[in-house]
């Protein structure tokens, strides 16, 4: 849940209701993506469960496909998937907190990516403690939000209508659905974050099941009930190509002082979803630092028992991510990377399936194949509508897994 409650829901609504103009259009998109993301957590709950291994796609990948598909599955896990997702997080801070404190947004953003990798640098405890304060803050900020506007007198509240109307099909089935739909995928990204560790899980045929399908069921009640807020108070006017929502709600709802009050706090409430894949990103490379000797570097571990050199990189390179790149093209570009390899774990399923019976498994996904067909077919629908729109996504998938191959090649070589 600290995984995906975080920049997507707090940032993605502005350039939604730009090609969505409708109430319901929007909460349709939301439920849609949270179908998917629940589609893919079924999936993952059996295939993690049973092999009960940390590291997510790279894992699943190189047992149940072939070795080089997981290698880029990672590599892109690294670059994209959480040092990317990272330093989107980091901007949204930096845009919350700078109407506090007066900072530059991207001096906010890397003093974060610092301070979270400081306190996870001195492992498991300190970075649990930090992390339950700052994720029941984050959920504690959200209820408050979705029930002021019943209790508080404020400005002329937005006409926005959540039942379906006369339009509401043609822009469901449009174009600018699809491309919406990016963001909504962002803003799910984590349903899968437990199978990053399953190996470090009690009891993970029980537990991470578990994880993945109540935290993804929690989430998309939380999202639906976020974005209904959000827009009956803002207003598809005010909310339009805005990149930190909660300001705009905040500040219509409690005015400017107690609206700069609100800001710091959704930029403490982030930091949440940034300790979360500080985290989590980390078990990635190390998985690769242990099954390829010309990367054991990264597997490298301190006297806290933490993979030290694969938490600085990641660190490194999301505050690199944060200097040379806008918002909206990270985001872009982190929803089709990692979906595009998400889909290809899921398929995984069958060949587990072959190679472990009913009774080798410790969780079966009901329905089977159909939350795997819906994950795949909403996956399909939303890269073809990326890449026939913003062709340049697809110059920067291409052009990051190239070098993995490279990297593969030299590394599976030496092994």
């Amino acid at each position: 849940m600290a995984n995906m409650v975080g920049t997507g829901v707090f940032t993605s609504l502005g350039y939604q209701v730009g090609p969505l103009p409708s109430g319901f259009g929007i909460l349709v998109l939301w439920f849609v993506g949270g179908v998917v993301a629940l589609s893919g957590a079924l999936a993952y709950a059996e295939i993690a469960s049973t092999l009960k291994k940390s590291g997510g796609e790279y894992t699943m990948l190189t047992e149940l496909a072939h070795p080089s598909i997981g290698f880029l599955a990672g590599w892109t896990s690294f670059i994209a998937g959480f040092a990317g997702a990272i330093s989107a997080v980091a901007i949204a801070i930096g845009e919350y907190a700078t109407e506090l404190t007066g900072f530059p947004v991207k001096v906010i953003a890397i003093a974060a990516v610092i301070i979270v990798t400081i306190i996870h640098w001195f492992g498991v405890r300190s970075g649990g403690m930090a992390q339950n304060l700052l994720t029941s803050l984050k959920i504690s900020l959200i209820a408050f939000f979705c029930l002021a506007p019943f209790f508080i007198e404020y400005s002329a509240r937005a006409n926005v209508r959540f039942v379906p109307h006369a339009g509401d099909l043609d822009l469901i089935l449009s174009v600018g659905f699809a491309t919406s739909l990016v963001f909504v995928v962002y803003a799910y990204t984590g349903w899968n974050a437990a199978s990053y560790i399953a190996g470090n899980l009690e009891n993970p045929g029980r537990n991470l099941p578990r994880a993945l399908l109540i935290g993804t069921l929690a989430v998309v009640v939380i999202y639906l009930a976020l974005n209904a807020m959000f827009l009956s108070v803002g207003g598809f006017e005010e909310l339009k190509g805005q990149n930190d929502i909660g300001n705009v709600v905040a500040f219509k709802l409690f005015g400017s002082t107690a609206g700069k009050v609100f800001a710091g706090l959704f930029s403490f409430a982030l930091l949440s979803t940034l300790s979360a894949m500080t985290v989590a990103g980390p078990r990635v490379t190390e998985a690769m630092g242990n099954d390829y000797p010309a990367l054991r570097t990264f597997s490298k571990r301190n006297s806290f028992d933490m993979p030290v050199v694969a938490i600085g990189v990641q660190s490194g390179w999301a505050i690199f991510l944060i200097l040379v790149s806008s918002f909206t093209e990270i985001i872009s570009y982190i929803s089709v990377s990692l979906s595009m390899f998400s889909m290809f774990a899921t398929w995984t399923a069958f060949r587990l399936r072959k190679k472990y019976p009913a009774g080798d498994r410790a969780f079966s996904m009901p329905w089977f194949p159909l939350p795997i067909v819906v994950f795949t077919i909403a996956t399909g629908w939303m890269m073809y509508f990326v890449f026939t729109n913003q062709s340049f996504i697809l110059w920067y998938v291409v052009g990051s897994l190239l070098p993995g191959l490279f990297i593969y090649w030299v590394v599976a070589r030496k092994k």
